[in-house]
């Protein structure tokens, strides 16, 4: 399989980054610190990875657009409180060596800020394995096909070589949109029965399950 891949596009939270759950009571604390209605958790949930203005759409909808940067503000506190111990899902440093000892190159397509993204990184170790990164203040956010087209541009690989890998529906419509391959997986944001509606290549419960499907012989 990894054969018809020159480029891996993973999203990070809830792809990499075991940290779906700490973004979601976040965006459920800020809302409470504002006196707003408090979103359910399918809700917080399935927002994640959408720009901010859109994520806040759907989430907190009564927010009015003038109090934008005083929710941000108390998601930034909430969310930094349970930053420290977010960690890696088990089995992601392994694909990430493997697939770049094959030779394949990696790359990031995240609704993280950039700041965001590279203190994550930073933090996890992996601040050189990535070759190109695209973020949602760097261009469309997802399901625009923007960060993938930007990616395969800058590192010059067509999108039909490219795989995209994420937790959620918003990657896997964003994959189509680019004309890239897509897999997802199921331990993030979005549920099996919503990552089987779009068109993917397969599903996984891990990233182990992933990496056994790309590199059976490792």
């Amino acid at each position: 399989m990894l054969d018809r891949f020159d480029l891996v596009v993973f999203d990070w939270d809830g792809t990499l980054s075991d940290s779906t759950a700490a973004i979601a009571r976040a965006i459920q604390d800020a809302a409470a610190d504002l006196g707003l209605p408090v979103p359910d958790d399918t809700t917080a949930s399935h927002v994640i990875g959408l720009g901010l203005h859109e994520a806040l759409a759907r989430a907190v909808p009564s927010l009015a657009p003038e109090r934008i940067p005083e929710y941000s503000e108390r998601y930034r506190v909430h969310y930094f409180a349970r930053e420290a111990q977010l960690v890696l899902f088990p089995g992601a440093r392994e694909l990430l060596a493997e697939l770049r000892a094959a030779g394949v190159l990696l790359a990031i397509a995240t609704g993280k800020s950039q700041r965001g993204l590279q203190r994550a990184l930073v933090s996890a170790g992996l601040d050189r394995e990535f070759a190109a990164t695209r973020c949602a203040d760097q261009t469309h956010p997802k399901p625009h096909p923007a960060m993938l087209l930007e990616l395969t541009n800058e590192l010059m690989v067509a999108p039909e070589r490219t795989l995209m890998v994420g937790d959620t529906t918003h990657d896997l419509q964003m994959a189509e949109a680019a004309h890239a391959a897509a897999v997802g997986l199921t331990q993030g944001a979005h549920p099996y029965d919503q990552l089987a509606a779009c068109r993917s290549l397969a599903l996984f419960d891990s990233l182990s399950q992933l990496h056994g499907w790309l590199m059976p012989n490792r």
